[in-house]
């Protein structure tokens, strides 16, 4: 016979990222960090932030993995997090449930977290609205989970179709969530220099009247391109 699983599975020592290096990411856009990373980072696009006013933020990812229509990993995650924390929740994508709701968000935003975010549902719109903490999920639904677990905290998660490690630096926007792997945080951090230049340098182009792009300009005429009638 199979032993039943413990009710969760905890690792609550992991390495974190400086301060300074969390803050920094603040200065950029999700899209900008995505390109530094090679145009790729981004949670999946379903998963949105519940209120664009309140869709700001970086901090430090502490994972946690609940299942369908359980909520008990979530809530122990939020009992362990350290200011600047952002849960991340895995559901399988669950949509039957909330995972989550305006109460523990509170409890959550009391210990210091600086946002939630999760591929299931949430609940209590107008209360987490009140506590102006960044909340991203796939939807809303007022059915409320269990809370039997088994679950766990602290280890690798996919969620938003993204691995996600414990330490790892989540950014958030109106335009979706960026995860940056804490191995590359300094790399990434140099890259969007790159970036950021480039950014300004088209944009000024583009605000002087550009009508087109060289790079497609030279597929135009480099012979590429076949017209048909």
């Amino acid at each position: 016979m199979i032993e039943n699983p413990p009710v969760l599975i905890m690792k609550k020592k992991f390495d974190r990222p400086l301060k300074f290096q969390v803050d920094s990411f603040l200065n950029f856009q999700t899209g900008h960090i995505a390109d530094a990373m090679n145009g790729r980072g981004a949670l999946d696009g379903f998963i949105k932030p519940l209120n664009n006013k309140f869709s700001k933020f970086s901090g430090v990812a502490l994972t946690c993995y609940c299942g369908p229509a359980d909520n008990l990993a979530a809530i122990a995650a939020i009992r362990i997090a350290k200011e600047g924390d952002v849960i991340i929740a895995a559901t399988d994508e669950y949509k039957t449930t909330a995972v989550m709701g305006d109460l523990m968000l509170g409890i959550g935003k009391n210990r210091g977290i600086t946002a939630f975010i999760t591929d299931g549902f949430v609940r209590d719109i107008e209360g987490i609205n009140k506590l102006a903490l960044p909340c991203f999920c796939s939807g809303v639904i007022p059915n409320s989970p269990a809370r039997n677990g088994p679950g766990n905290i602290g280890l690798p998660v996919v969620c938003g179709g993204v691995n996600i490690n414990s330490g790892d630096i989540i950014v958030g926007d109106s335009d979706g969530i960026v995860i940056v792997p804490y191995e590359r945080i300094n790399n990434v951090l140099e890259k969007l220099e790159t970036v950021i230049s480039l950014e300004k340098e088209t944009e000024e182009k583009v605000n002087e009247g550009i009508q087109t792009l060289d790079f497609i300009e030279d597929i135009f005429n480099n012979g590429s391109i076949k017209e048909i009638d």
